[in-house]
């Protein structure tokens, strides 16, 4: 089976039960909790793909253009907002199987952000200039480079161990993200 239908079906519920706590309409009704919520991914987004460049740049020869924690450090300077302190926990993934894994999360919420992206200019009255570039980060080409992503996944994830990774690796960030952006569940 297609690893990357593996991914979706894997991580299903902790991707349906983080939608469900982030109450995105709430949390983009105005700027200061769309601002906490920039500050947040961008503390994630930094410290996954710090920690995952290693496993990534090898198997991902565009890693460096999928990095989005630039945008988001933009995002939230436009905003006013500074950068929350301290390390940001992320899962520690040790190979390029289990790293993919991770990073399917991060690259999933960029096809989420088009489907966000109008309601955040439309709410919050902002543009792609003014602290939504990290909802915007591909434009055009969100489908394309999805699709790119998952055909790397799945030449660098074709045994079943390497599909066991991947999937540890995104239920992992899936848990780590949750607790980030909205707090340990109770």
């Amino acid at each position: 089976m297609d690893i990357m239908v593996l991914l979706k079906d894997a991580t299903r519920d902790a991707h349906q039960r983080l939608e469900r706590r982030l109450g995105v309409k709430d949390r983009f009704s105005n700027i200061a909790s769309y601002r906490d919520h920039i500050a947040k991914l961008l503390a994630f987004h930094a410290a996954a793909e710090a920690a995952w460049a290693q496993w990534l740049n090898p198997v991902l020869s565009d890693f460096p253009a999928r990095c989005k924690a630039h945008l988001l450090a933009r995002d939230l300077t436009t905003l006013g907002g500074v950068p929350i302190a301290g390390a940001t926990a992320v899962p520690n993934l040790l190979d390029s199987a289990s790293a993919l894994g991770g990073f399917y999360v991060l690259e999933g919420a960029t096809l989420g952000g088009r489907h966000l992206l109008p309601l955040v200019q439309r709410s919050l009255g902002l543009s792609d200039a003014q602290g939504v570039s990290y909802l915007a980060s591909y434009g055009t080409e969100v489908d394309d480079m999805w699709r790119r992503f998952g055909t790397s996944v799945m030449a660098h994830c074709q045994s079943a161990s390497a599909n066991a990774c991947a999937i540890a690796g995104a239920q992992a960030t899936f848990l780590a993200m949750e607790d980030c952006l909205c707090g340990a569940q109770a």
